[in-house]
C-alpha cells in the first residue's frame, strides 16, 4: 500500500531542507548583490565632470537673480522668459567662466544699462533714500498716532451747554405729569 500525501521526513530530513532552503536564499542574494553593482555605474565617473558645472550654475543663478530684465522690467534676469534675458545670462555664465568676481560683472551690466539694472539699488548716494525714506514714514507716522491718541485721550471732557431755566422747568414738569398719569 502506498501512501498519498507529503512523505514524512526522516530525523535529519527536515534540517536538511530548511539548510537547503537557506543557501538557495543567500545565493539568489549574493547573484542580485552583484547584478547591481555590474549594472551600476561607477560614482567618480560622473561626480567631477558634473560639480563644476553644477556650481558654475548655482552662481550664473544667483548673480542672474540680482539683475533686472530690461525688456520685461519687473523680472530678474534668471526669471525672465525674452530672448534678451537668455543672452544676458548666457553672457553671465561667459563672465563666470573667465573667473569674474560678482562686483565685476555687476559693473559690467550697470556700464551698459546703468544702475536700473540692478533690482537692488546700491546703499549710497541718493539711492539711499530709497532704502531709508520707507522706515523713516513709518516712524513718523507712528510717532504722529501716538501724538494724536495722547491728545484725544488727555483732552477733558465737555461741559454740556447751559441751558436755558425755563425750558429745564418745562421738562421736569411734563416729566412729572406723565408719572403722575401712568401712577
Amino acid at each position: 500500500m502506498r501512501r498519498t500525501g507529503p512523505v514524512p521526513l526522516g530525523r535529519g530530513g527536515l534540517r536538511r531542507r530548511a539548510r537547503r532552503e537557506w543557501l538557495l536564499a543567500l545565493a539568489a542574494t549574493i547573484v542580485l548583490a552583484a547584478g547591481q553593482a555590474v549594472a551600476a555605474p561607477a560614482p567618480s565617473s560622473q561626480a567631477p565632470s558634473q560639480a563644476p558645472s553644477q556650481v558654475i550654475d548655482d552662481r550664473v543663478r544667483e548673480i542672474a537673480s540680482d539683475l533686472r530684465c530690461v525688456v520685461c522690467q519687473n523680472l530678474s534676469v534668471a526669471d525672465s522668459p525674452s530672448d534678451l534675458a537668455k543672452e544676458m545670462r548666457n553672457l553671465v555664465r561667459e563672465l563666470v567662466e573667465q573667473g569674474k568676481s560678482r562686483q565685476e560683472i555687476e559693473a559690467y551690466f550697470v556700464s551698459r544699462y546703468g544702475e536700473f539694472v540692478l533690482l537692488a539699488p546700491p546703499k549710497q548716494g541718493f539711492n539711499l533714500l530709497v532704502w531709508v525714506l520707507p522706515f523713516l514714514a513709518l516712524a513718523l507716522g507712528a510717532g504722529g498716532v501716538y501724538l494724536v491718541a495722547r491728545r484725544w485721550a488727555a483732552r477733558p471732557a465737555e461741559e454740556p451747554p447751559p441751558v436755558d431755566p425755563e425750558y429745564l422747568k418745562r421738562v421736569q414738569r411734563e416729566l412729572k405729569e406723565r408719572e403722575g398719569g401712568a401712577a
